[in-house]
């Protein structure tokens, strides 16, 4: 299957093997996707370190959120600065306010789980 290499930026990635940001960003990877995993813990998945700033990558196609709610605040101006062609709110990760003002920037936003999409060939 030929998959289009769509850069996606991980927020609130870990480097604990039982969470969904880890398994998310490995995933994704095996997939042919260019990954930029951020969270607030130093540590790696798999090859990739986990960064706990901003990426300047200008060219992100999904940002995938695996954040709650009240923790993405912080992050809220990075996200629509990237202006990415869509976001993926995943489970626990939903968040009516940055829908709507992402939705107003002409983001396509979405409630899903990235695991599933990349299973079932949606992403």
């Amino acid at each position: 299957m030929e998959t289009r290499n769509k850069p996606t930026l991980v927020l609130g990635a870990s480097p604990n093997p039982s969470r969904y940001s880890y398994l998310a960003t490995l995933k994704l990877s095996e997939h042919g996707h260019t990954v930029y995993p951020i969270g607030n813990k130093n540590g790696k998945i798999g090859d990739f370190d986990i960064l706990k700033s901003g990426h300047d990558q200008q060219q992100v196609h999904t940002v995938t959120l695996y954040l709650g709610e009240k923790h993405q605040k912080e992050w809220e101006d990075y996200i629509l600065s990237l202006n990415p062609e869509r976001i993926i709110f995943n489970p626990g990760a939903e968040n009516q306010s940055l829908f709507v003002k992402a939705s107003q920037k002409g983001i396509f936003c979405m409630e899903a789980c990235t695991l599933v999409m990349l299973a079932s060939g949606s992403f």
